[in-house]
């Protein structure tokens, strides 16, 4: 069996969700012990003008739900991203994950030509299903949960990169 777009997508964005999720338990767990308030996590960002740490979260869950949902055919699930709290952020990132594992990856049979066109308010990108995953959801998806780890890593969460990897 051939390595197809659906290995290159699902299981790599459920993984690092996956790892994201412990890594914020592992935070708010050292927050708690350290008396470090929850909404120093929540209010993190690396500099005034980038989103803060829900919004990266949020942004990491669009592009991993968008991805599938765009290469398999399949209607994304809508969030409207009005999660302010941990519990909240982990229920996203669950329920994120649970929509992955869902799409059948028989779905994604053809996605590596099968055009695809993000629209946005200054124009559009067109790319085939490899261009678009390589070239730009697997790297936002990537972005976003990096910069993420990174916010908690900001604050003194003594995370590393193999919490970031999940191990082997």
């Amino acid at each position: 069996m051939s390595f197809t777009i659906h290995d290159a997508c699902v299981p790599p964005m459920v993984r690092m969700l996956s790892n994201l999720s412990k890594i914020i338990d592992k935070a708010v767990a050292q927050a708690k012990a350290e008396d470090i308030p929850l909404s120093t996590l929540l209010e993190a960002r690396l500099a005034p003008d980038m989103h803060p740490f829900p919004r990266q979260i949020q942004i990491a869950s669009d592009a991993a739900k968008g991805a599938a949902a765009r290469l398999s055919g399949v209607e994304a699930p809508s969030m409207p991203d009005t999660e302010t709290t941990i519990p909240e952020l982990q229920e996203r990132i669950s329920k994120t994950i649970a929509f992955l594992k869902s799409v059948p990856a028989d779905k994604f049979a053809g996605a590596e030509d099968r055009e695809i066109v993000l629209k946005f308010p200054n124009g559009e990108f067109r790319f085939t299903g490899r261009d678009f995953l390589t070239n730009f959801a697997l790297p936002n998806f990537f972005f976003h949960v990096t910069t993420a780890y990174g916010l908690l890593r900001s604050k003194g969460i003594t995370i590393g990169k193999m919490d970031f990897l999940g191990g082997a």
